[in-house]
């Protein structure tokens, strides 16, 4: 019998998907830390790469198990979960599925600054128990066309949802390392964001995940944003500091939240779901047919392309 060559760290939503690595090279699944301890020796000697999905951490002593581990294949853009210096330090490639989700991603951050400004989840409520027919009609609620808003991270996502915000005429300001090729009267902040926060009323959170983004979004920046605050979420939990966060909300010294990501994620802060001013999501930003269709495909070609001594289309070491 064939040893697998290709472990998967998690499983998949879509036979598909998992028919897809299997194309590539014998595959086998062990979701757990303990059942990859487990595998017989044999199997992990031949281990040559993880697909990997999710953001459960893959640390030096995972990848020690796997001796001839060459390669781990990321399912989707953030690899914040892989320590890259370990994987480095031990000759091993690891790469992500760029590009592919940055729309989905973008139109879930506009779904979100909508739906709160529009109270769209109350509002469907209000129809489907009959408080509207009962003759109540919904408070007014808030205006986002013209707003200022503030991009925290200047990448691709955030690029793509700051072209969404200016078709609502939103006026742009956003942080990067370094000044972005944008349309006029767009206003760069460098890396402030305590800066950023002071001139707008919204502000996206769109860094890239890791240490070194760890509460990018600090105590200072949520209370520079001010009582007309709203601060939406699609990067990390840990691109906030979601105890700051909280306390604002609670105090209304910022209006509200959206949010797609937290701290430990998939159990949320009681505080939040108690709170009426914040909109919730189950980290679902690039949970399209269409996108986990494209991120599937982009990480069997990284696999293939070790398999086939072919440069990686995305590595990121």
């Amino acid at each position: 019998m064939t040893h697998p060559a290709i472990l998967i760290s998690a499983p998949y939503f879509t036979e598909d998907e998992k028919a897809r690595i299997e194309a590539v090279g014998p595959a086998v699944l062990a979701g757990t830390p303990e059942a990859r301890a487990a595998m017989p020796e044999a199997a992990r000697l031949a281990i040559r790469a993880i697909a990997n999905k999710g953001h459960k951490p893959i640390d030096g002593a995972a990848m020690d198990l796997f001796p001839n581990l060459r390669v781990i294949a990321q399912f989707g853009v953030g690899y914040d979960a892989i320590d890259v210096a370990a994987a480095t330090a031990r000759g091993i490639t690891v790469t992500n599925t760029p590009d592919v989700l940055n729309e989905d991603v973008a139109d879930l951050a506009l779904a979100m600054m909508l739906a709160w400004s529009r109270e769209i989840v109350k509002g469907d409520g209000w129809v489907r128990n009959g408080t509207w027919a009962s003759g109540k009609e919904l408070p007014l609620n808030r205006k986002m066309s013209g707003a200022t808003v503030g991009i925290a991270g200047m990448g691709r996502i955030g690029r793509a949802i700051a072209d969404r915000c200016a078709a609502f005429g939103m006026e742009v300001h956003y942080t990067s390392r370094r000044a972005k090729d944008t349309p006029e009267g767009w206003t760069y902040h460098g890396e402030d964001v305590v800066a950023l926060a002071k001139a707008v009323e919204w502000m996206v959170v769109a860094v890239v995940g890791g240490e070194k983004t760890r509460g990018y979004l600090s105590r200072a920046a949520i209370d520079a944003l001010g009582p007309r605050g709203v601060v939406i979420n699609i990067a990390r939990g840990t691109c906030l500091d979601e105890e700051a966060l909280i306390e604002a909300l609670e105090a209304g010294r910022i209006a509200g939240a959206g949010l797609d990501v937290f701290y430990n994620e998939p159990h949320v802060d009681a505080r939040l779901i108690a709170l009426p001013n914040v909109l919730l999501q189950p980290h679902q930003a690039s949970s399209t047919v269409e996108t986990r269709r494209a991120m599937s495909i982009a990480q069997c070609a990284n696999l293939k392309a070790y398999f086939d001594g072919e440069p990686f289309p995305s590595a990121v070491n």
